[in-house]
Order: structure tokens, then C-alpha cells, then sequence
């Protein structure tokens, strides 16, 4: 009795290693790109204002050498 369940056991063995059956073909897999577009939107949305905010003190930063300008101009005249 226990020889024949020890011989299953063993002719079992080897199904284990089988790799499951692949899913249904009549229904294609879901796209990847759409994982990897929403990781990429989460990435460059801090990016992007990042560089907003960079442009505006960029602006900034001209608008006051030209506000100086104008007045060392003024106080040469004065």
C-alpha cells in the first residue's frame, strides 16, 4: 500500500513543473502603453511646473534689471 502511494506520488512529481494553461486568444491582452503613459504623466507633471515656475522668475528677474536700469538713468540725470 504505501510502495503504490510512494510510485503515484512520484509519476505525479513531474506535473507540478507544468506551466499552466495560456489565457483564451479570443480576446486580446491589455495594452501596456497605458500603464507606462499614466507613469510618465505622473513624472513630467512636477517637471513641467517646475518649468513654469522657472520662466516666470526668469521674467521676473528681467523686469527688475530693467526697472534698475531705468532708475540709475534717472539718477545720472538728477
Amino acid at each position: 500500500m504505501k510502495r503504490r502511494t510512494l510510485t503515484c506520488l512520484l509519476l505525479l512529481l513531474p506535473l507540478c513543473a507544468c506551466r499552466p494553461a495560456p489565457p483564451p486568444t479570443e480576446r486580446p491582452p491589455e495594452p501596456q502603453a497605458a500603464r507606462a503613459t499614466e507613469l510618465r504623466d505622473a513624472i513630467r507633471a512636477p517637471q513641467d511646473k517646475a518649468r513654469s515656475v522657472e520662466e516666470t522668475t526668469r521674467k521676473a528677474a528681467e523686469n527688475t534689471r530693467a526697472i534698475g536700469s531705468r532708475r540709475s538713468r534717472f539718477l545720472r540725470r538728477a
